[in-house]
């Protein structure tokens, strides 16, 4: 296999990197882009607290270093499009006029299939780019002229980039045809295989004395609301759970060694949808051994086909749909604790064992790690799952 890097002009990728301080609406970004994406440096030289969506800049820096990248574009497979749609999309928050929302997203589909000469050889289909944000921040419609929206653009409905294969943190569950899932980067990313297989065996061996735990902020309203108001109210109830509430101590929740803490003393991370179906922490508890119960199909099942089992009960615990959970006189319908004594010992060991051989390939190595690193990566895992879909 041979990937071609696209050198776009870096009004696509690194200059908007050097406006991180307009990146997002709420924050300075700028600590979060250091480091080749993976942001802040934690206690050890193999772990960071990166940015949730920066997954298109470690991605690219990856890339470059990787022993498939050619340098000859007659000699590659696929071709990728190092576009930092996410950082541009989360930049334009403010912007109410829709054509300056979409102009680069149109520059860039523009660019790619009228300038380069590789995309007539199979019309963009071996094309593909990543994109560190949700699919429903790139598919604005027409029909939303006037909805109060967050710098949301229509770069996913451009027919060159329907072409294309697009790598997303999370993908329409019905409408996404071209759109894959790829996780969220979590907090450890190692060079060699070496320092995989410590943290594998570290995990593997961890004391767990909290039956499940909870970690998560309140919501204001909808389902997400609900759904996280009945989950602190049941953890706090239960002796058998350990509650770590966002919305009393953020701090401690931005903390990556207490978040590791709380899941790797736990059998069972609560994991309901975030701001949308997905969630990160998913990631931080499958890299923690801590086994994800989930409360909507598409926070994990539709999404990361290429990198999760099909056998969904293998690593993980689906109690009920969370529109579902709570009925509509307010009655609780399932009792977390009830159900997760109901799996036995065995049962949950075999679980674990499935879930820490899934830590290298939900893992993104990092950037300099060497080609011979000697495990596959989520990188690695998404360019031979795309070669095998392309041809």
């Amino acid at each position: 296999m041979s990937v071609y890097v696209y050198e776009l002009p870096s009004k696509f990728n690194s200059d908007l990197l050097r406006n991180c301080t307009r990146l997002n609406r709420y924050r300075n970004l700028c600590p979060d882009v250091v480091n080749h994406g993976l942001g802040q440096p934690l206690s050890e030289p193999i772990w960071f607290a990166p940015y949730q969506f920066a997954v298109e800049e470690i991605f690219h820096a990856r890339m470059l270093n990787h022993p498939c990248r050619t340098n000859d574009p007659a000699r590659a497979n696929l071709f990728y499009v190092p576009f930092y749609g996410g950082f541009h999309m989360s930049s334009m928050g403010r912007e109410t006029n829709y054509t300056a929302r979409d102009e680069l997203a149109v520059q860039l589909a523009e660019h790619v299939e009228q300038q380069q000469p590789w995309w007539g050889r199979r019309n963009g289909k071996d094309h593909f780019m990543v994109l560190g944000r949700t699919a429903w921040d790139f598919m604005r419609s027409d029909r939303q002229q006037g909805v109060v929206d967050y710098g949301s653009n229509t770069l996913l409905n451009l027919p060159a980039v329907r072409n294309m294969s697009v790598f997303v943190v999370e993908r329409h569950p019905s409408e996404g045809n071209n759109q894959l899932g790829i996780p969220y980067p979590s907090y450890f990313h190692p060079y060699t295989v070496d320092q995989v297989r410590d943290w594998q065996r570290k995990v593997a061996g961890s004391n767990r004395p909290y039956l499940f735990s909870y970690i998560g902020a309140r919501r204001k309203e909808g389902v997400a609301a609900a759904i996280r108001d009945e989950l602190m109210q049941q953890c706090s109830e239960s002796e058998h759970c350990m509650l770590l509430n966002c919305t009393a101590d953020a701090s401690k929740c931005s903390d990556p060694k207490e978040v590791l803490r709380v899941m790797m003393a736990s059998r069972f991370c609560l994991q309901p949808r975030g701001d949308s179906f997905t969630r990160r922490s998913v990631f931080d508890s499958l890299l923690a051994g801590c086994l994800p119960v989930l409360f909507s199909r598409h926070t994990a099942y539709t999404q990361y086909q290429m990198y999760l089992p099909e056998n969904t009960t293998s690593y993980s615990v689906f109690l009920w749909e969370d529109e579902k959970m709570i009925s509509d006189n307010g009655l609780r319908k399932v009792n977390i604790e009830e159900e997760l004594m109901k799996i036995g010992s065995g049962k949950v060991e075999e679980m674990r064992k499935v879930v820490v051989d899934l830590i290298p390939r939900l893992t993104f190595a990092h950037p300099n790690a060497s080609g011979d690193k000697g495990f596959e990566d989520v990188v690695d895992v998404a360019l031979s799952s795309l070669l095998r879909l392309v041809y």
